[in-house]
């Protein structure tokens, strides 16, 4: 398969980018996209020219780091699946495809498609956790948890935090992300002593961050790998005003 890519590069983070054509020719439809990169800066440094910077490390759909937009889909035209999870199947044969960075203020591009992440990690530390005793571990039914409750928290904490809700949104809202980790913790009862401050937290930081506000749009979990729910959202949003309303009386 033969493509012509119109790739983003970008020497740093204060430097002006351009979108740069490459041509690419005898790639197998069963590669992985990110294969196709790596074949493409094996060209390009054979030819003496600086490779393509990208994220990547598991390549497994598990670690998040693939973010590429693709077409204009954060990690390109498939559903459910990450950048490393996209073949070139996906496409046909003679295909223009434009591959460029996260776009988010908040998410400042380091170099060519690689973007600094790091705010929603002061996100995580501002409460995304829980303060427990140290020692033998508890059995596991020590403390039931209704199954129904167990599995909104699996399914919120399936978030890997990639940062494609943040590519989809058009104010790069990380409302979706956020939420997730809120909700993963907010529905358990190890959740709930710091609950109020977790999410009080969690959401001043992500307004820190420069993050934008929520559209609505459900564009964030249209294109989210891992499929979250935006009712995560809308549980954030009554966890946040009940965590006011109790700051209020007090």
């Amino acid at each position: 398969m033969n493509f012509t890519l119109k790739i983003w590069r970008q020497k740093g983070a204060k430097d002006s980018g351009q979108f740069v054509t490459y041509p690419i020719k005898d790639i197998s439809s069963d590669s992985s996209f990110l294969e196709m990169i790596d074949i493409l800066n094996n060209q390009l440094v054979e030819k003496g020219e600086e490779p393509i910077a990208f994220d990547h490390d598991c390549r497994e759909g598990i670690c998040g780091m693939c973010s590429m937009y693709i077409n204009g889909h954060p990690h390109g035209p498939e559903n459910l699946i990450t950048t490393c999870q996209l073949h070139m199947r996906s496409f046909k044969d003679g295909d223009s495809i434009t591959i460029e960075p996260w776009r988010s203020s908040a998410f400042p591009v380091i170099k060519d498609l690689v973007v600094d992440r790091s705010a929603f990690d002061r996100i995580i530390q501002a409460g995304g956790y829980v303060s427990v005793n140290t020692g033998n571990a508890q059995d596991a039914n020590n403390i039931p948890i209704p199954k129904t409750d167990a599995d909104k928290a699996f399914d919120a904490a399936t978030c890997i935090g990639c940062g494609a809700c943040v590519a989809a949104c058009k104010n790069a809202s990380a409302m979706l992300f956020t939420s997730a980790k809120v909700s993963q913790l907010a529905l358990l009862p190890q959740g709930q002593v710091e609950a109020k401050a977790r999410v009080e937290n969690m959401v001043a930081q992500m307004d820190k961050e420069g993050f934008g506000a929520c559209t609505n749009t459900g564009a964030c979990s249209a294109e989210c790998p891992k499929g979250i729910s935006i009712e995560n959202i809308a549980r954030m949003n009554r966890e946040f005003i009940k965590a006011k309303l109790s700051s209020e009386n007090v």
